[in-house]
């Protein structure tokens, strides 16, 4: 391991001395030691499984460790559990927001923290506490507001109001732009150097090696359970922290095809006239009309929120389309002929869902029966109505290899496992199927930069087997690697259209914003 990175001339915020955790066979950290800085932004980095969201939660007291010391300010604290973690200044904001979503920001900012038999008192005292945090360190966000009627990125902004309400002084985040927009990230980013300047200090976990470039003042690498690197920002690049995540050199590849497809090529998606309008009488989709090929990718780019979910909620069989129509491998689907996702997988159409937890998986069984989601009822499932445990657990574990999920354990709870290796294995379920076509919704979300390699390199060989591919990213480089084709939606409508070699960051930036037809808009 690298000797420890400058943590500066100010006194350490935490010091972690050889902390250890395991979990029955696996373990999950091994003798790790961490140096932070009061007043820095500490990244730590590392594949999915490489022991950073257990390093956390240990610090936030959601674990405990077998082994080692937690310092904070320079003194020894016993945390056992969150309770003691904000006693001693810690806050978190998880992947997944703690949430109320029918209360409302300054109701879930009170929750458990009311202080104040008199709560109409405590409201009041509450809301002029929020607002003065809200103004000095800009987060902004609506007190009164329901959080189900927030975007994500004021959600994210009222768990970081929820620490400093409790007096946070160090704060941790789990993957925090996972869930936004490029333009909730950057107001993310200036929200981060705010609370720097005023002396709080910040760990970032993040997959997104560019954000550690920009945002952070040192960062450690976790492999393995094992803390290999100490680096200062300044001092290193993505190249070398990609090498440290996964103990070899990774080598940029374009996915492209080298020559187009026919002309003649049949279509395994085509979409027309397609029109979706909510109960509240709002239209989701507008006039869509497209046409995805067998053996190409299609892109779909634009801001979250433009009506991509809906599409692929539309051509996975999970509501309907109100208007027009379309042809999925070779079956029509409209309002007056509606199909089901069971339908739909019969049809060789499989779908990997762009929020996991909701639609891909259920956390509280176990990976091997998460595995079988949506195919329990095939025969080599079953015996007599029973299910084969046995057999779906040997299943299991193959496409665990298959995929390289981590650990390689069928009888582990899904909620156990990191967000990215949930995702490997629902990926590697729907693939297992040999799809004809395959819907994508963000594939690499939350996803290590290994794994991220093994996912574009399995889709790839799905669409070189002539399976025709809809992809869905807010990732502009996953959908400028991957995608031969690229539309972009704005407002339930698809606005532009680009062959996906000749795509560049600026270009789509404007179509998402749909600036390019309309420079004044």
């Amino acid at each position: 391991m690298s000797p420890p990175a400058d943590s500066g001339t100010g006194p350490l915020a935490i010091e972690l001395r050889g902390i250890s955790k395991r979990f029955g066979a696996v373990r999950a950290n091994r003798d790790i030691d961490l140096k932070v800085a009061r007043g820095t932004i500490h990244g730590i980095v590392g594949e999915n499984g490489a022991g950073k969201s257990t390093l956390m939660s240990i610090l936030y007291g959601f674990y405990q460790a077998d082994s080692g010391e937690v310092l904070i300010n320079g003194k020894l604290v016993a945390i056992h559990d969150s309770s003691d973690a904000i006693a001693a200044g810690i806050g978190m904001v998880h992947q997944h927001f703690m949430l109320v979503d029918t209360f409302s920001v300054l109701e879930n900012v009170m929750l458990g923290a009311e202080g104040n038999a008199l709560l109409s008192h405590s409201a009041a005292a509450a809301r002029k506490e929020l607002q003065r945090l809200a103004d000095e360190y800009q987060l902004s966000v609506h007190v009164d507001s329901l959080v189900s009627d927030l975007p994500v990125g004021e959600q994210q902004r009222t768990e970081i109001l929820k620490a400093l309400y409790r007096h946070a002084e160090i704060l941790i985040l789990d993957e925090p732009t996972g869930v936004l927009t490029p333009q909730e990230a950057d107001q993310l980013f200036v929200v981060l150097n705010a609370l720097k300047e005023r002396g709080v200090t910040i760990i970032l976990i993040t997959h997104k090696l560019r954000e550690i470039m920009d945002v952070t003042d040192t960062v450690s690498v976790l492999r393995m359970g094992e803390m290999v690197s100490h680096l200062n920002t300044r001092d290193t690049s993505m190249s070398e922290l990609a090498e440290l995540m996964v103990g070899r050199k990774l080598e940029t590849r374009n996915y492209h095809r080298d020559e187009p497809l026919p002309a003649d090529t049949a279509n395994g998606i085509e979409v027309v006239d397609l029109g979706v309008v909510d109960k509240t009488g709002k239209a989701r989709l507008k006039n869509l009309s497209f046409e995805v090929k067998r053996g190409e990718i299609l892109g779909v780019a634009g801001v979250a929120g433009n009506g991509q979910s809906t599409l692929l909620e539309v051509l996975s069989g999970i509501q309907s389309p109100t208007s027009g129509h379309f042809i999925i491998n070779g079956q029509q689907v409209s309002a007056e002929q509606p199909i089901n996702p069971s339908q739909m997988r019969q049809l060789k159409v499989q779908h990997v869902p762009e929020d996991r937890l909701k639609l891909g998986l259920v956390k509280s069984f176990t990976a091997a029966e998460s595995s079988v989601l949506g195919y329990q009822r095939a025969d080599r499932f079953n015996l007599r109505g029973m299910l084969r445990l046995s057999t779906i657990r040997a299943a299991c574990r193959r496409l665990m290899e298959g995929l390289d999920v981590r650990p390689a354990d069928p009888n582990l709870r899904s909620a156990s496992f990191s967000g990215g290796n949930q995702q490997k294995l629902i990926l590697a379920r729907e693939l297992e199927r040999q799809p004809e076509v395959l819907l994508v919704g963000q594939p690499t979300r939350g996803v290590d930069i290994g794994a991220i390699e093994l996912i574009h390199e399995k889709i790839i060989e799905m669409r070189d087997k002539g399976c025709a591919i809809l992809l869905v990213s807010v990732e502009l480089d996953e959908i400028m690697s991957l995608a031969d084709r690229i539309i972009v939606m704005y407002e339930g409508q698809v606005v532009a259209e680009v062959n996906g070699r000749d795509a560049n960051k600026t270009q789509l930036g404007l179509m998402m914003a749909n600036a390019h037809q309309d420079p004044a808009a």
